[in-house]
């Protein structure tokens, strides 16, 4: 069977058991700051095994994206060393919320294996949980007697909390889980030893093949546990180790899963997969580390230097390092597996194809980049100087942190010139800035303390800016040292923040409306609606009243309505490729980044504006359509984000049908007049294939349209009102142009003058022209010709010119080649060295060099300095 065909055989069985079979959720979560990746299927559905959500299918099933590169959950560092750890893989999952339990999920997970994927049964192992004592919890009896039916006893094997007690992360749901495991060893091997001793023991043929998570629990901030609402099967099963098993391979990655992509880096290294070790660990991470890059940028998250982004590009940096390293691929080479992924997975995961040439261009840009970075951190490795053959830590830390070098790159460069590394002191410096890292991101955040009972959260904030409520539930949260709450309350009409529209503001006031508390932010978590708030009131049982700012509220709309008539815009100047790849939106202007690879010129921006601003005056009313299903709004049409999760039922956001028609859950203007003026302030790349375009609506488009009038008005009056103001400002320009051009033949011809003058006062010391003198010309440039000029009159010169302009001191050094070579002279190290005299620094080349500094009263003690590296 080829891969596509057993995961559609998966999704068949569990069709024909009654599951609805859903898509996969984005591979970057949102609306959870427990969690940075989807790392599991279920993540997808946690709110449901909270109760926080209200349940639409009690069976499901899917094959979910996932990563594992951070958290608890972080197999970055296995990735390609071992044959079955993967950064991005598939989890095949079923499900059932409150529906069935053990026993159903143990039956079928055993007919699949063993009927339809026609495994040999006496492969087969499981393992179910054997209790822990100091959590309270007893052995998994159930399950162990369910297993009994279908497998041998001697090959139930009772596992510890660490092996059988699945935990998504710190908190959150839990519960005892059973694996099932298959021996893939050649039949005498496994008649020689008891396969039942090798698992769960690393042994790279004894795998963990499905896992069954029986989900009874919620782990509390405290660490304690307590019962859910309902009980839950949550079960995961990696198609990539699966295909293993059915295709009968020693590794995952000789499966049709990895090969495609193996073989054509085979071919263009000129290297064959299976001949050494490390070349074949390059392979590997290559192969792995495209799929997880790319699903992140079809996904909308785009190499950067913060949170998932950053993520992303260590990620897309340790496969271009395996393959500059170990293939020899001194030119970008990733760049070109992704249209192979593209084939592999169209028709599984379309948006890949969908957007092929936008992420291959993103992957070749950031790979141009990286080996820039790699290349200038190599020359920095070679001019590293070390008296006693070692690599300092701080050194080989700047290399990793700076330069992206993993540190057995540098390991191996140094082993190559007969030195070692510091790691002891690299660990440390590692150490310390993990530890800054968790400093700065550090978030306490307590229990949710039930108030009033009841789960279900009723959002209002469409049709009503204020509303009667009660609190259900609020927990306390510290973040960099600063008390907060948060509170979840029954109904509300505030906007979380999400789809890049920031969160509502206003205030919680209590029955009386005598007292208020400030709601400073809005978020989502999991399906909850979150309000943030300094205080809290003393008495929490309510009634309260919730009310949103209705400024704030009404200019953040305008903003984000706009965002939807100048996406379509877009599109109509620039081309249809242009899609949408994030947003921010709040009450003061509103920020679009989309898909386009050149500058949008400042005629195509002028044609932009004009047609967002003519469907403004037209007044158009907004057509707001609620709980459409989402198949029937996608026929008709409609836009969709990349990377966003859709439920079954959408909201159709309608700015004129043959215009702009968005699936959107922001709030909006009620006609598109109320924006009032568009207008665009500016137009960047963000990265590549990637710009972005920032602009303002009502009061603030009319106050910088004000402001600008007034900087005109302004100038009119310095240039005593011309009739052609660009014409007056012109010639200005021109006739500071020609007065510069005198200046600088004024300097020319001083420098000529004081060079002579100059040489006169060179000292031969030890067979050098000594020179260190302070000048008064007016910049930079007119010094370093003066030096230049003296080196073609003087040899063997070792020359300091010193500068004081308005307050600035300079220094620069020049020193004749045959001095660098033969006296070991370098200007870069002495110009760091004088420096110091003015509180300065600098740098430079071998011969030439300059510096800078706050104190000119040191210049003369740093002249005095510069003989004694000639004494």
């Amino acid at each position: 069977m080829t891969t596509k065909e057993i995961r559609q055989s998966f999704l068949d069985f569990f069709k024909s058991k009654g599951h609805q079979i859903v898509p996969s959720a984005p591979i970057v979560v949102k609306n959870d700051p427990t969690l940075m990746f989807t790392n599991a299927g279920m993540n997808q559905f946690k709110d449901l095994f909270l109760g926080e959500a209200p349940i639409k299918h009690p069976r499901v099933a899917d094959t979910q994206r996932c990563l594992r590169v951070s958290g608890k959950h972080n197999d970055l560092e296995e990735v390609g060393i071992d044959t079955y750890h993967h950064t991005m893989f598939e989890m095949l999952g079923n499900w059932s919320f409150g529906d069935y339990f053990k026993k159903e999920a143990i039956a079928w997970s055993w007919e699949l294996l063993t009927e339809v994927y026609q495994i040999p049964k006496d492969q087969l192992y499981v393992s179910v949980f054997e209790g822990d004592e100091k959590e309270g919890l007893a052995k998994d009896q159930e399950a162990y007697d369910i297993w009994k039916q279908y497998i041998a006893e001697e090959r139930i094997i009772l596992g510890n909390k660490k092996d059988n007690f699945w935990e998504m992360g710190e908190t959150g749901p839990c519960g005892p889980c059973s694996e099932i495991h298959v021996d893939m060893r050649p039949e005498a091997e496994r008649r020689r030893i008891d396969g039942k001793t090798l698992v769960n023991n690393d042994d790279p043929q004894v795998i963990e093949i499905w896992n069954n998570v029986f989900m009874q629990f919620n782990r509390l901030k405290n660490g304690s546990l307590e019962k859910l609402p309902n009980q839950h099967v949550d079960t995961g099963m990696g198609l990539e180790r699966l295909v293993r098993v059915i295709q009968q391979k020693a590794s995952n990655y000789d499966t049709d899963v990895f090969q495609p992509l193996i073989q054509y880096i085979a071919q263009k290294s000129g290297i064959a997969y299976g001949k050494e070790e490390k070349t074949d660990i390059a392979m590997r991470v290559m192969a792995d580390h495209i799929r997880a890059i790319c699903f992140c940028i079809a996904d909308g998250t785009l190499p950067s230097n913060n949170k998932a982004g950053y993520v992303i590009r260590r990620i897309l940096r340790r496969a271009v390092r395996y393959s500059f390293t170990f293939l020899n691929f001194k030119e970008p080479f990733l760049n070109q597996l992704v249209p192979i992924l593209a084939d592999q997975f169209d028709g599984v995961f379309p948006e890949l194809k969908q957007q092929q040439d936008f992420v291959q261009k993103v992957v070749l840009e950031e790979e141009n980049s990286f080996l820039r970075t790699l290349a200038t951190g190599i020359q920095r490795f070679e001019r590293f100087d070390t008296s006693d053959k070692m690599i300092k830590g701080d050194f080989a830390f700047e290399l990793y942190d700076t330069f992206g070098f993993p540190i057995d790159l540098t390991e191996l460069m140094a082993r190559e010139k007969g030195w070692t590394v510091d790691m002891q002191a690299f660990e440390l410096e590692l150490q310390q800035q993990k530890d800054r890292s968790r400093a700065a991101t550090a978030i306490d955040t307590s229990d949710w303390i039930v108030v009033n009972p009841g789960d279900n959260v009723e959002f209002v904030g469409y049709d009503e800016l204020e509303t009667e409520c009660r609190i259900l539930r609020y927990r306390r949260v510290t973040a960099k040292g600063k008390e907060q709450y948060q509170v979840v309350l029954n109904i509300t009409p505030f906007y979380a923040e999400s789809g890049g529209q920031a969160g509502d503001v206003g205030k919680l006031e209590d029955a009386s409306r005598l007292f208020e508390y400030p709601v400073i932010d809005t978020k989502k978590e999991n399906g909850l609606i979150v309000h943030y708030l300094e205080t809290v009131p003393p008495e929490l049982t309510g009634p309260f009243w919730a009310v949103v700012d209705p400024s704030k509220r009404t200019n953040t709309e305008n903003n984000h309505s706009a965002t939807h008539l100048l996406h379509a815009a877009l599109k109509q100047v620039l081309g249809t490729h242009v899609n949408q790849k994030g947003s921010l939106v709040n009450n003061d202007y509103l920020r679009f980044d989309f898909s386009h690879f050149s500058k949008v010129t400042a005629e195509e921006l002028g044609q932009i504006e004009k047609i967002v601003n003519a469907k403004v005056r037209e007044n158009i009313q907004l057509k707001e359509e609620r709980s459409v299903p989402y198949n029937d709004a996608i026929k008709s049409g409609v836009t969709a984000l990349f990377g966003e999760k859709y439920g079954d039922f959408v909201r159709v956001i309608t700015f004129d049908d043959h215009f702009s028609k968005e699936l959107c859950g922001g709030t909006h203007v009620k006609a598109s007049g109320q924006i009032g003026y568009f207008k665009i302030i500016s137009e960047s790349a963000v990265a590549a294939g990637v710009r972005r375009i920032e602009a303002i609506t009502g009061e603030r488009s009319e106050q910088y349209l004000n402001e600008q009038i007034s900087q005109v008005s302004g100038l009119k009056e310095l240039l005593k009102n011309p009739k052609d103001l660009q014409k007056a400002v012109e010639t200005l320009m021109e006739e500071n142009a020609r007065l510069k051009k005198e200046i600088d033949k004024n300097t020319l011809e001083r420098s000529a003058g004081l060079k002579h003058e100059l040489v006169k006062l060179a000292e031969h010391v030890n067979g050098v022209n000594f020179l260190a003198q302070k000048v008064e010309l007016p910049n930079a440039d007119a010094i370093k010709n003066l030096a230049y000029s003296i080196k073609d009159l003087l040899d063997n010169v070792f020359l300091v010119l010193a500068a004081d302009t308005d307050g600035k001191p300079s220094l620069t050094v020049m020193i004749s080649e045959n001095l660098v070579k033969e006296k070991n002279l370098n200007a870069g190290n002495i110009v760091r060295e004088l420096a110091k005299e003015i509180q300065g620094g600098g740098g430079g080349q071998p011969f030439f060099a300059t510096a800078g500094g706050k104190d000119a009263s040191g210049i003369d003690a740093a002249l005095v300095k510069a003989r004694t590296f000639i004494n």
